[in-house]
């Protein structure tokens, strides 16, 4: 279960894993091993995934965004492997979803350009059916991040009836 301490642990890391575990122990309010014991915990209850740097998109040409929505009349096993495995095989897919309502898939895609695009449509159609795609290119991008809103952490372990609504 996740405490104040564990959550004050993850918005630093979230901002900054780089970050000497003394100083995020300072800020935090405990002494260095404390804090690592900490990390180490969170690292192996599965809650920090891994540590990463964060690319600027622009700076390794891959500066255009594409919502890329699929809908598909094929439901079988087999093809949801095909369909899978052929996304997990494009680097360009930097998001996968399987989703809920009139479109079964949305994927994010970066790539340099638009043709670079139509290059990465054309080998996903060739490796598996797909009834209908239809593409969105972000104009601006307004908000990104990929810290999680840690406000819920907490909650995930109450049980319901001492839940309260603020």
């Amino acid at each position: 279960m996740l405490d104040d301490m564990d959550v004050k642990i993850l918005r630093i890391l979230q901002i900054d894993c780089t970050r000497p575990v003394a100083e995020i122990g300072k800020e935090v309010g405990l002494s260095t091993t404390p804090c690592w014991r900490r990390v180490q915990k969170l690292e192996e209850a599965g809650i920090i995934q891994r540590r990463v740097a964060i690319l600027d998109a622009q700076q390794v040409n891959a500066g255009v965004t594409v919502f890329v929505s699929i809908k598909t009349d094929q439901h079988s096993h087999a093809w949801l492997e095909k369909f899978h495995s052929a996304v997990a095989d494009f680097p360009e897919v930097i998001e996968f979803y399987r989703m809920s309502g009139e479109v079964d898939y949305l994927l994010r895609v970066a790539v340099p350009d638009i043709a670079a695009y139509d290059a990465f449509y054309k080998r996903l159609i060739s490796r598996v059916d797909i009834a209908k795609v239809s593409s969105a290119f972000a104009m601006e991008q307004i908000k990104y991040t990929t810290a999680l809103p840690l406000q819920f952490a907490q909650l995930r372990h109450e049980p319901r009836a001492e839940r309260t609504v603020a």
